[in-house]
């Protein structure tokens, strides 16, 4: 237990390292459009724009990408309910985030887990959006932070979950 709490103890000083840095350039607001993004919107509008542009050779990349995110969503959803980290804000007193969570726990980091999830499918079909994929599913990630709703070991685990779905699936 005590190397957990070490760890948890690390992650929290770099995540207030992070959230101080970050507050006294005043980049919350444009990262609140970053995190937005994140929200499932493209998670659904990327594969019916593939199949949109592509036609029906898309169907076999929408059956995976449904698929894989049924897988996705099951594993968080029984991470972060089974293991109940609290958020930023419930877990240090003085911290006040910027924006206000959807639930209450905070490992993994859900954004981060299906943004991952959708840059290495969307990426894996068509290899030219590979480099924009991933910058916008790494600045999710990255605004989960700086917005305060996410410790950077959240942002960790949601890489390594939706990645690899991601790969599994494939």
């Amino acid at each position: 237990m005590y190397i957990l709490q070490q760890l948890a103890n690390y992650d929290q000083r770099i995540f207030l390292w992070c959230a101080s840095l970050c507050r006294s350039r005043n980049l919350p607001g444009y990262t609140r459009i970053i995190s937005h993004s994140g929200d499932g919107y493209l998670q659904v509008l990327m594969p019916l724009l593939i199949i949109a542009i592509v036609g029906h050779d898309a169907l076999p990349f929408l059956k995976l990408i449904v698929f894989s995110f049924a897988i996705e969503r099951s594993l968080y959803w029984l991470l972060k309910n089974n293991l109940k980290r609290k958020r930023p804000e419930a877990a240090l007193p003085t911290f006040k985030a910027t924006i206000s969570a959807s639930d209450e726990f905070s490992f993994p980091s859900g954004h981060t887990s299906a943004a991952f999830l959708l840059a290495i499918l969307v990426s894996s079909y068509i290899p030219a959006l590979s480099t924009v994929m991933f910058i916008w599913a790494s600045s999710v990630s990255i605004s989960r932070v700086i917005l305060g709703v996410h410790f950077p070991a959240d942002i960790i685990a949601g890489i390594c979950l939706g990645s690899s779905v991601a790969w599994l699936c494939q």
